[in-house]
């Protein structure tokens, strides 16, 4: 299952591992212990982590100023913060999604 764990400030942090410059965005199963996400955008001049946030606060109805990448910026595997979601509805979120 994808790494999903709850924050000493009670926002859910989630790992996952994107795939930038895709054709179809969106999640794409697992990769590893971390959620396989899929954006359209470029990994460049942090294009792709933006799409990440906005195609994350999407899928989880969240507002976009609560999903943050906090880790991982330059890289595929990524951490990000998500502010004021439930955790239970986000690992249902991810086990629906392979995770």
């Amino acid at each position: 299952m994808a790494s999903v764990e709850v924050a000493d400030d009670g926002s859910v942090l989630l790992t996952v591992h994107v795939q930038p410059g895709a054709s179809r965005p969106g999640v794409a199963g697992t990769h590893g212990d971390a959620l396989k996400v899929k954006v359209a955008a470029p990994p460049e001049r942090g294009r792709a982590n933006a799409a990440l946030e906005r195609l994350l606060a999407e899928e989880l109805g969240l507002r976009p100023a609560d999903v943050a990448v906090v880790a991982g910026h330059t890289g595929r595997r990524k951490r990000v913060r998500l502010r004021g979601a439930d955790p239970g509805r986000v690992r249902a979120w991810v086990a629906a999604h392979g995770g």
